[in-house]
């Protein structure tokens, strides 16, 4: 004891206490004089409820984090003490007005919290409220512009000269754009355009169910508030959400989050494959392997930090604490980008930059944040600090700034240069740390929420660290829905070298799963296969074992869940292939097996298994026919159909090197390119249609595919009929375009040259890699020898050849080659697809 005395630690430790004590009892008086109490115990009630039936609840989501009250009641899991988080950003003495308190649930409970709220207040007392979708500037652009029959092309282009802002409007845009104005000015159509739009913009275009908000009443609703029923006999507010809030009615957002249910799965198999318990709640935040994955950009599956802009800023940043991660999801937004914010902290905290401070009292606000304002708290701590102001009055100058409104924004800037005065700190200084502030409000954002969130990113990456299998396979089975979202993350697996399996009736659960250090693909990722045929095939499975053939499958599981389309499904998925017989024969028998089946069923029904009086009948089990399996191709594009991607292998495999090499982008990275740029990537075609433009002349639309996504494409007339005959259903390859960007939406490609990938060697000057092993026989090599110098050219020949674990490139001195389609077919065929590649010359 006298030690502790003796370091202070007693002294700090009631000094700390005093202070939290005096944090709760403010907060506790502010809440209690503008009323709110009832609303913390409404909201910690559900929550509480939400907890008791395991229903995952998010740390904290927007300002309500900020409150110690919440972290007591358990609304919230984030200490707000402990990472500078602000009462008054959430609660405000100074400006009544209704709380905001925005929960997240998993989105598998989120609708069994609202019904409980239902049931407990009353099916009349609560709803949920209406939103309106409105002709926004470019939106109604390029409407009207629909309705006018204006070619894609030019609307588009009008459209895009509308600076992009939040509250943008086309007057504001015509004064902005000098391009815009000018043909608004000279040309006749455009004027006619932009007059149209102009009448309608800011209608409502159309009406619908706000996504997370419900209002809660005393009393019957329609006491309060009108209400609307939607063509899906739903009932909403006619209010939206703004005005439920000015005439008084508590709104609550019951926001649904996929990653709480990631983490939940995650957690199960965790349990089940190590039998360790863990709480999510305790994750010791300073594992350096965890933030190493973050440093590597490894961020695939990581809630809020997965783009590939995002993966490359944090490659450059490094970050080392949650603070950093923090600050990256407040600045990896549009405007921080804009204005280069995020490169000046990450410079700074790199030591590229040097950190400065105004005056010194600011050290002690952006000391974390190395000199940037990032956060909105920090503009509160700033005007407390300089300029006097209290918590609640720096509230009201943070969103006064955020209105721009001149008459406004004069006012708060002189009595900001008062209060500075008055603090004894020069006008020179006031203005530069004024002028910081008002540019900071294009782009701060709110730290409690941005704390939340970043905590349950790491709680996301802690798993991939530790548990990288039951994470990822986690993740796949949120994802069921989305073909497009699981074949990402199977690439990341296989960028993790962890194996994912493809669905067997013998071995597959309901979801995706893990077993002996594989994932193992989910029966429910199958299309045309119910939850109920799921459940019949593991509850047969489990009661007879393994099923030891197709007619064993057939004879066990309830035919009540089975059909042709659903045991058809199952086959070309390979989920069948455990079972003796290849997936044609399987096919091909499918009525067969079924009938067979209802033989069975109906002799055990009768209490007399395959025979009557002594006579077998239908014990022998279906032949299946004489006939060759499905051709590699044929299997990928079946799995393809159900799946909606490849699992055997993929179209594409054997041209990963070239579509590396010879590419500049890839599907995924799109959407980090700006609109207008050149860009050259390769694929496999999968859907094109084909139509008339505005002049008669054919053109089309085409989806390619790679191994990171999909991207729709646009082919004009003039290059449609050029490449024409390579765009074909299944067909592999290269592309030159401009890429095409409205904000919001997925990036599309404006074509302007397709060729076959097979034909790059034709195209580009290149070299041929051929990539030799340990185990290449000295027979072998002879013989590609033999082939290559059969095949004379200008084209140089490198070897790879790998030894002990080593790769040595020996480019050849002799051998110069034409790479013809059938030399490379040939040399893959002996080698292995990803054995022999073109690339462009080092």
């Amino acid at each position: 004891m006298r030690h502790l005395a003796e370091e202070g630690l007693i002294e700090r430790y009631k000094k700390s206490t005093e202070e939290l004590k005096k944090r709760l009892d403010y907060e506790l008086s502010i809440i209690k004089q503008m009323g709110f109490a009832g609303y913390f115990l409404i909201v910690k009630d559900f929550i509480d409820y939400a907890r008791s039936q395991d229903i995952p609840v998010g740390p904290g989501r927007g300002s309500a984090a900020g409150s110690i009250v919440s972290y007591c009641l358990k609304i919230t899991n984030i200490d707000p003490i402990k990472y500078s988080l602000l009462f008054e950003r959430f609660l405000n003495p100074e400006r009544i007005s209704m709380p905001d308190i925005d929960i997240d649930f998993s989105d598998r409970g989120r609708d069994k919290i609202i019904e409980y709220v239902v049931n407990k207040y009353g099916k009349d007392n609560v709803t949920q409220i209406i939103t309106f979708g409105t002709m926004a500037a470019r939106g109604v652009v390029r409407d009207v512009g629909r309705v006018l029959g204006m070619a894609y092309a030019e609307v588009d282009r009008i459209a895009k000269m509308i600076p992009f802002a939040v509250d943008m409007t086309l007057e504001r845009a015509l004064a902005q754009s000098p391009e815009l104005g000018e043909l608004y000015e000279k040309d006749i159509r455009i004027k006619k355009l932009i007059d149209l739009s102009k009448t309608l913009e800011g209608l409502a275009r159309h009406a619908s169910t706000h996504a997370a908000g419900v209002v809660i009443a005393p009393k019957a609703l329609t006491e309060y508030v009108p209400l609307f029923k939607g063509t899906k006999d739903e009932i909403t507010t006619q209010f939206d959400m703004k005005m439920v809030e000015e005439i008084g009615l508590l709104k609550i957002d019951f926001l649904g989050l996929r990653t709480l249910t990631v983490i939940q799965d995650c957690l199960k198999m965790i349990e089940q494959n190590h039998g360790k318990i863990i709480d999510i709640d305790s994750l010791d935040l300073n594992d350096k392997k965890v933030y190493k994955l973050f440093a590597r950009g490894d961020t695939i599956g990581i809630f809020q930090f997965e783009s590939g802009g995002m993966r490359d800023y944090l490659r450059r940043l490094k970050p080392e604490s949650l603070t950093d991660l923090t600050v990256m999801n407040a600045l990896y937004r549009p405007g921080p980008l804009d204005s280069g914010m995020i490169d000046i902290y990450i410079e700074r905290k790199n030591g590229a930059k040097e950190v400065k401070f105004d005056h010194p009292r600011l050290e002690k606000i952006l000391k974390e944040t190395y000199g940037v304002i990032v956060f909105q708290e920090q503009v509160l701590q700033i005007a407390n600090s300089l300029a006097g102001y209290s918590m609640g009055r720096a509230d009201i100058l943070r969103k006064a700034m955020g209105k721009k409104q001149a008459e406004l924004m004069a006012e708060q800037k002189r009595e900001f240069f008062e209060g500075c005065e008055k603090q004894h700190i020069n006008a020179k200084i006031a203005g530069s740390v004024f002028e910081q502030i008002e540019t900071f409000a294009r782009y701060g954002f709110n730290k409690a929420h941005s704390t939340g969130y970043a905590y349950v990113a790491y709680q996301c990456a802690y798993f991939k660290t530790h548990y990288p299998h039951e994470f990822m396979a986690a993740n796949m089975t949120s994802e069921t829905d989305s073909a497009d979202r699981i074949y990402i993350l199977m690439e990341e697996c296989r960028h993790l070298n962890i194996t994912v399996l493809p669905p067997d009736v013998n071995e597959s659960a309901k979801a995706f799963s893990v077993k002996d250090g594989k994932i193992r693909f989910g029966l429910l990722a199958v299309k045309n296969v119910g939850e109920g045929a799921v459940e019949a095939i593991i509850d047969a499975r489990n009661m007879g074992g393994k099923f030891t053939a197709f007619a064993d499958l057939v004879s066990h599981v309830q035919l009540k869940n089975l059909n042709r389309r659903t045991l058809e499904s199952l086959i070309a998925a390979g989920a069948l292939d455990s079972l003796p017989g290849n997936r044609a024969q399987k096919t091909e028998v499918v009525e067969t097996m079924l009938e067979y089946g209802q033989k069975v069923s109906l002799s055990v029904n009768n209490h007399d298994l395959f025979s009557t009086g002594g006579t077998q009948i239908g014990r022998t089990e279906p032949a299946f026919p004489d006939i060759p399996d499905w051709s590699l191709s044929g299997r990928l594009s079946k799995e393809k159909e159900i799946l909606g991607f490849y699992v055997s292998g993929h179209p594409l495999d054997r041209y990963r090197s070239e579509l590396a090499g010879f590419g500049t982008t890839n599907t995924e990275k799109l959407a980090e390119v700006k609109d207008g740029r050149e860009v050259r990537f390769g694929g496999i075609v999968s859907a094109v249609k084909v139509m008339t433009d505005k002049r008669g002349n054919r053109m089309a639309f085409a989806t390619v595919e790679d191994f990171k996504g999909k991207v729709e494409l646009i082919f004009f007339s003039d290059c449609y009929e050029k490449g024409k005959g390579y765009l074909l259903q299944d067909n592999i390859v290269m592309l030159t375009g401009r890429v095409s960007t409205r904000e919001g939406e997925t990036p599309k490609v404006i074509v302007n040259d397709v060729f076959p990938l097979e034909s790059l060697a034709e195209r580009f000057n290149c070299q041929l890699v051929i990539r030799i092993d340990e185990e290449t026989t000295e027979r072998k090599l002879n013989a590609i020898q033999n082939i290559l110098e059969k095949s004379q050219g200008t084209t140089p020949v490198i070897f790879a050849i790998r030894r002990n674990g080593e790769e040595y490139l020996i480019k050849s001195k002799k051998l110069m080659i034409t790479p013809e389609s059938k030399l490379l077919t040939r040399l893959k065929e002996m080698l292995g697809d990803t054995a022999v590649y073109l690339q462009p010359p080092k």
